[in-house]
């Protein structure tokens, strides 16, 4: 029998698995005279692997439709967004690796903002704002649960995110999901972006333990006046201390008791040589660590960054406004992106 270890992936498997987990989930029906459903699969998989758009996928293949005959199956195929979003997710699991649900691991989720200037399809909250980036502070924005396993992260769920949504709701629906696919939740590793006081309420009411980084917020007061507040811990040695945040969001004075861990991270200036130490925050809950392991740990979540990355390497273009096609493109980079990381872990190791 021939060893994994031996074992080459062609294109052609790629191309083959991907499109049965994406004409299996999404089961686009359409059938015109220039263009059939299966059309439709090859020419989004193929302006995927080149990173270009439909416009120029269209342009170099050979016998293609026009791209105009794509767009227009394209809007007469998708579902609403919502059964859209519904059904990206379920592809995402089709071949979910035995080995996450053999026992509990660790689950990653962030945001990944991706720059938008132009005008919102039908209203304003399909645009998110957040801080400038690429020229622009508008963006089209995902939240996604990514399990951690073996230096591998598999996406478990996607969902969108809207302007001015709550993010304890958009950790909900990514929870939901996380637990339909029968994995167990060791801790979850958040995103600053997730660091407030309606979230760890959330949090501990169901139970997951959890590592956040901590944000001092405001503008940090003049001497003589004391330093008070998430700021005075950052004097403090590496430990654990207690601390009760403060939030008056939607007008409603609520607090939460929290135990924040204080880890100093070490480093040295290229030009200068000089050593350097940065002390750092994290919310932590029923996760029990040295404040040392507890940064490393963390670190692991920047591994998503590197997924996101990948993500853009197979994110078909477009200058479109329509926010149903614009996540289906994502969807499917991230499709592609675990069927890369399910070869990986089925097949070769």
């Amino acid at each position: 029998m021939r060893s994994r270890r031996d074992y080459i992936v062609t294109k052609d498997e790629v191309y083959s698995y991907a499109n049965d987990w994406l004409s299996a989930a999404l089961r686009l029906e359409y059938e015109g005279t220039k263009c059939t459903a299966s059309t439709l699969f090859q020419v989004l998989l193929i302006a995927a692997a080149r990173v270009v758009s439909i416009f120029a996928a269209c342009r170099d293949l050979a016998d293609a439709p026009s791209d105009q005959t794509i767009r227009n199956a394209l809007a007469a195929s998708l579902p609403e967004i919502v059964e859209l979003e519904r059904r990206l997710n379920r592809a995402l699991a089709t071949k979910l690796p035995k080995a996450l649900r053999r026992k509990a691991r660790m689950v990653a989720i962030d945001l990944t903002l991706i720059p938008y200037h132009g005008q919102p399809a039908q209203y304003e909250e399909e645009i998110y704002r957040g801080e400038a980036k690429s020229g622009t502070t508008h963006f089209h924005a995902y939240a996604t649960a990514v399990v951690v396993h073996k230096g591998h992260r598999y996406t478990l769920a996607l969902t969108r995110v809207e302007h001015g949504e709550a993010m304890k709701d958009v950790l909900q629906r990514l929870l939901h999901i996380v637990r339909r696919r029968s994995v167990k939740i060791k801790f979850l590793l958040l995103d600053k972006g997730f660091f407030s006081v309606a979230v760890i309420s959330y949090l501990k009411r169901a139970g997951h333990g959890f590592i956040i980084p901590a944000a001092a917020r405001g503008r940090k007061p003049k001497a003589p006046k004391p330093v008070t507040g998430l700021r005075a811990l950052l004097k403090k040695n590496n430990g654990y201390y207690q601390h009760t945040l403060q939030s008056n969001a939607g007008g409603k004075r609520r607090s939460a008791k929290v135990t924040i861990c204080v880890a100093s991270k070490d480093s040295r200036q290229k030009k200068t040589g000089k050593r350097r130490r940065k002390k750092l925050l994290y919310v932590v809950w029923k996760v029990r660590l040295t404040p040392t392991d507890i940064r490393e740990t963390y670190r692991k979540r920047f591994g998503i960054e590197t997924s996101y990355r990948q993500m853009n390497e197979a994110r078909i273009r477009t200058c479109t406004r329509d926010p149903s096609q614009r996540l289906l493109f994502v969807g499917i980079a991230l499709v592609l992106r675990n069927v890369w990381v399910w070869l990986h872990l089925s097949l070769i190791h």
